[in-house]
């Protein structure tokens, strides 16, 4: 593992390896145990999106870790007026012991990790949000305890956050379910992937076939960043695409749901159902601190 750009890339094995060490990081923080594992290093945070989570949970988890952490956003970076994307990956790489991008193209990612010489962390793209899933999955162990057998509902729009969610519960063996509107499926790269699991994935209009027998009710905001003048159609099409009581009795006993934040009630989610789940999705954001803290020891230790 030389990078974090998607899941696709990692196997089963290294997923677990992650949240295996996610778990000991969270265990030695909740106890008083320092581990400055990145004493003496530095991580580059490259912000083309505004972040809440993303920026306070990396630049916490160096500090934790004994390193430091620069937010360098677009704004103040050469990058944001026009130098190449290969040449601040090359310039970077002489400075720092690891870059964590926050953008809108899955290929600035991928550039920076092909001409820099460090490792790279992809905290979001309009693709992929591998970051988030990974915190996602360690939640679902911590309140289910495992993860196969385990059917997961996701329902919204077939964004990077349903890319995602889709590859991750695939390789740890749970089914899983989308419904979303016609035209804004999941990428038709996933879609591909999805058929190296026969029997495991599903993809429907019909929000109620989805969350039939559902363990794990994921949802997104129906807008993303950069989508806002498309709020007006979207809130059109997204009607009905919401998690509330009606969607949620067809599921299993004692049904999980995570949302990734921020959430916009009575929108993707009613703030009843929020509100019931709220342990779980605020542990999930939690998590994004411990998960990364992983992610960030296995790259750059």
């Amino acid at each position: 593992m030389k990078h974090l750009l998607t899941l696709e890339q990692l196997s089963k094995e290294e997923i677990l390896e992650i949240l295996n060490l996610a778990d000991q990081l969270k265990f030695e923080k909740k106890n008083g145990i320092e581990h400055h594992i990145l004493k003496g290093k530095t991580l580059g945070m490259i912000f083309q999106k505004s972040s809440t989570r993303t920026r306070v949970s990396f630049e916490v988890g160096m500090y934790e870790l004994g390193g430091n952490a620069l937010f360098l956003s677009s704004r103040d970076l050469q990058i944001g007026r026009g130098e190449p994307v290969q040449d601040t990956a090359r310039v970077l790489s002489r400075y720092l012991d690891g870059i964590m991008i926050r953008t809108f193209a899955q290929k600035e990612v991928e550039d920076l990790a092909s001409y820099g010489s460090i490792p790279v962390i992809n905290a979001l793209t309009d693709y992929a949000h591998p970051c988030q899933v990974l915190a996602d999955l360690m939640t679902i162990r911590e309140f289910k305890g495992a993860f196969e057998g385990l059917k997961c509902v996701y329902i919204g729009d077939g964004n990077n956050m349903a890319n995602s969610i889709i590859v991750g519960c695939l390789k740890l063996g749970m089914k899983v379910s989308v419904a979303t509107p016609k035209g804004y499926e999941p990428d038709q790269k996933v879609l591909e992937f999805t058929k190296q699991y026969p029997g495991m994935f599903t993809l429907t209009t019909d929000i109620m076939e989805a969350a039939k027998d559902g363990d794990v009710f994921f949802t997104d905001v129906w807008a993303s960043m950069g989508q806002e003048e498309e709020m007006a159609e979207r809130i059109k099409v997204f009607t009905g695409y919401q998690i509330n009581d009606t969607v949620l009795s067809v599921a299993n006993e004692k049904p999980m749901v995570l949302h990734c934040l921020p959430a916009h009630r009575e929108e993707e989610i009613t703030a009843k159902v929020f509100e019931e789940h709220a342990a779980e999705i605020f542990e999930e954001a939690e998590n994004r601190l411990h998960a990364q803290k992983a992610v960030l020891v296995k790259l750059m230790a």
